[in-house]
């Protein structure tokens, strides 16, 4: 796929971008390039190909399931300007 330069423009109009009238037939020739590759890859036959999340067959290290912090409840509640019944009261902002 070849990109003419009202393409390029009208792509960079959408964009919002700003490219110098000169730099138009650079854009066209990567773009393209890049859409033939894009239609390359797309006309691989991947019909037998199973999806993969990763391209490396890794597991996840998980962290031990245990409790590494004290219970603080009642140092912050001590300091908390509203508290009733270990909930913390703060005042009404929808009407």
């Amino acid at each position: 796929m070849n990109l003419q330069q009202s393409d390029i423009e009208k792509v960079a109009h959408l964009a919002r971008l700003k490219i110098e009238h000169e730099d138009i037939d650079t854009y066209a020739s990567n773009l393209s390039d890049i859409l033939n590759l894009v239609a390359q890859m797309d006309s691989v036959d991947t019909r037998d190909i199973t999806p993969m999340a990763h391209p490396l067959d890794l597991c996840q290290r998980l962290r031990s399931d245990c409790v590494d912090e004290t219970d603080q409840r009642e140092a912050f509640q001590s300091i908390a300007p509203a508290v009733e019944n270990g909930l913390y009261l703060v005042p009404q902002v929808i009407e």
